[in-house]
């Protein structure tokens, strides 16, 4: 069995503190027509570069029924910057625009198989996973991307067509797992393609 969730596999539930001061749940986004659930943290140069991006999609597909959901599972021993009270300084000051959930004991990146930062996954309406991977081909230098697979899986998606490319290897740091080495994949945890 692959570490992380296969394409058609239903999105596992969580219960996560979020920065807004509540708790989240899967069913907080059943009406969404699509929902994005990114693997992210506060100091990876990967989701510093694509922080804008995040929002700037956030935007222009919350008319179009799309949520997303970021959840920051770093260990924190080691990184406190990915502490939930850096979280929520990080998220005022740049004025996120989607919950931004702490998965404490890792519980939740184990479920989903996060394997980097950023890793997004893309579920629909009955939450099958439809597209997982990265944003696009350069989340550490805004403006140097030449794809962009979340859009393209999204507009698939909206226009009731096929993922045409639905899986592709996420680009990022590795996710900081608890006792282990900053550099540590777990072992069925190979490229995605």
């Amino acid at each position: 069995m692959a570490f992380t969730l296969q394409l058609g596999e239903t999105a596992p539930d969580f219960n996560l503190p979020g920065v807004d001061g509540g708790n989240h749940t899967l069913a907080d986004y059943q009406d969404a027509r699509l929902l994005i659930i990114a693997f992210s943290c506060n100091h990876c140069p990967f989701v510093v570069g694509s922080e804008a991006r995040m929002k700037q999609l956030a935007a222009d597909y919350a008319a179009k029924g799309v949520r997303m959901v970021a959840i920051n599972a770093n260990e924190t021993d080691n990184h406190p910057a990915d502490s939930l009270e850096h979280m929520i300084a990080r998220a005022k000051e740049l004025q996120f625009n989607f919950d931004y959930l702490r998965d404490d004991d890792q519980s939740v990146a184990l479920a989903y198989g996060g394997l980097r930062t950023p890793h997004f996954y893309v579920f629909d309406a009955d939450r099958k996973l439809r597209y997982t991977g990265r944003m696009d081909d350069n989340p550490r230098t805004p403006g140097a991307e030449t794809t962009h697979e979340l859009r393209d899986a999204l507009d698939d998606l909206l226009a009731d067509r096929e993922v045409a490319t639905p899986l592709t290897n996420p680009i990022g740091c590795n996710v900081k797992w608890k006792d282990q080495d900053g550099h540590w994949m777990p072992a069925d945890a190979c490229d995605l393609v």
